[in-house]
């Protein structure tokens, strides 16, 4: 009742029923993070974290500061002083200077319109780039090829010892919102509802230069593209704000599946009654993917969707996992996955097999587990009947209550544990209780043994 009051009103009854939000009791046995540290060092909003290696991870945001800490202890490690104004990107990439020892370096862009690359070692600022015309949103490393990306207005290549090899002319005011690479010495921008496809052509016996071509532009998209990401070597995948979500091919660029079976006006259900369910977009916005070998789970408005890339449908959805936007997800060994939301809850699923009826109707859209597009018992007796189709369910097994605000992103370290950012300028580390009390025990074994009391108390 509480979450109907603040949305403005209690939703359609036949929704609302099919969709609770998923809670769990107190006793979470499947639950490894039972402790939880606190850090503190930020002062305004978190946003980004990046692994640094095994065992550090930085984190970025809204000041315009970069910390470097250590996963295990929670100890504040670095401090990074630079940018004038907010991070807007950040990532990492393997300085080849020292042959014997590797050093990580990170990268950050700001809406100051400089990228600026450290030292993750000793924090040392290596270089400072501020010819851009506009904010740099996104970089990625094209390790193949031994350069590095920057997306803003237009689209730069650096090489690793920070030369500007080549650009491409003013693209768009709203910019590169994000960049992956695919074969070909290519790789796919998204510029608002588009995608462009850019060439790197490498320096040659005919040629000394770089160069940056735009070979093709993808105009399938109705509205702006959120998330895009790299499936397989087969294909990758784009989400948009209107509910898209399209698997393209990495090679010839064509649509390998569309899906997008939201409020289609030719419907016959009541008008008034979808316009109060979609009046706010964002419910249906896909804001993140994460993929495996066989499916794509989507971030759709507050709901989690498992899109099975063979059969080219949904086979597992929660339509209401969180109280507010899903922002993040990751899935984790085991078949689990995590979700973070602008609730402030970080959430563990597991996605579990089920034999589904062979006489019950299987939802051939992607939206279609929304309850969109049903007209009335005779319109719905011609959807498609698989027989012993197997479906799944994702099962809430973990309920992480520690920010006070928006939590927009996490980090998983198989050793250390999951570490969230927050608009509450916290970052938390939860730990497996199990493991910490075992490490715990065997650090003061060891102690006693040093000081010989072991002995005697034996």
């Amino acid at each position: 009742m509480l979450r109907w009051l603040i949305g403005g009103g209690r939703e359609p009854q036949g929704l609302a029923e099919k969709s609770p939000l998923q809670t769990i009791g107190e006793e979470q046995t499947q639950n490894p993070y039972t402790e939880l540290l606190v850090l503190k060092a930020h002062h305004d909003i978190v946003r980004f974290l990046v692994q640094l290696d095994d065992y550090r991870f930085a984190s970025a945001g809204d000041d315009g500061i970069v910390v470097v800490w250590n996963a295990q202890t929670g100890e504040k490690l670095l401090e990074l002083n630079g940018h004038t104004q907010k991070i807007t990107a950040i990532i990492t990439f393997t300085s080849l200077e020292s042959c014997e020892e590797k050093n990580q370096l990170i990268l950050t862009a700001s809406a100051d319109k400089t990228v600026i690359v450290w030292d993750s070692n000793t924090g040392r600022q290596v270089q400072r780039i501020s010819c851009f015309q506009s904010t740099v949103k996104c970089l990625t490393v094209l390790q193949r090829l031994d350069v590095w990306l920057s997306g803003g207005n237009d689209l730069c290549v650096w090489n690793r010892k920070l030369d500007l090899l080549c650009k491409t002319s003013h693209l768009s005011d709203t910019g590169i919102t994000a960049l992956v690479e695919i074969p070909k010495n290519c790789v796919v921008a998204a510029v608002g509802k588009e995608l462009i496809i850019f060439r790197l052509v490498a320096p040659t016996e005919g040629s000394l230069e770089w160069d940056v071509l735009e070979v093709k532009r993808l105009l399938d998209h109705q509205d702006n593209i959120l998330s895009l990401v790299n499936v397989n070597d087969l294909s990758f995948v784009t989400g948009s704000h209107v509910g898209e979500l399209i698997v393209w091919d990495v090679l010839d660029w064509t649509m390998q599946a569309y899906e997008r079976n939201f409020w289609d006006p030719s419907s016959q259900l009541d008008a008034q009654q979808e316009i109060r369910l979609c009046q706010k977009s964002n419910d249906i916005s896909i804001h993140h993917f994460t993929c495996d070998e066989e499916n794509v789970f989507a971030a759709v408005g507050r709901g989690l969707y498992v899109y099975n890339l063979q059969m080219k449908r949904v086979i597992a959805c929660q339509k209401t996992a969180h109280d507010s936007n899903v922002l993040h997800i990751d899935k984790l060994p085991n078949r689990q996955l995590i979700s973070c939301s602008e609730d402030g809850s970080v959430r563990i699923w597991e996605l579990r097999e089920k034999q589904q009826l062979t006489a019950e109707p299987v939802p051939t859209g992607f939206f279609n587990m929304w309850g969109f597009g049903r007209v009335n018992k005779q319109a719905s007796q011609p959807v498609k009947k698989q027989e012993n189709a197997t479906s799944c369910s994702l099962e809430l097994i973990g309920d992480l209550i520690g920010h006070s605000s928006s939590v927009e992103m996490f980090l998983y370290f198989e050793d250390h544990g999951l570490v969230t950012c927050s608009a509450d300028h916290l970052i938390i580390l939860w730990k497996n209780g199990q493991r910490e009390s075992g490490l715990r025990s065997l650090k003061l074994f060891q102690k006693l043994e040093e000081n010989g009391d072991l002995y005697l108390a034996v």
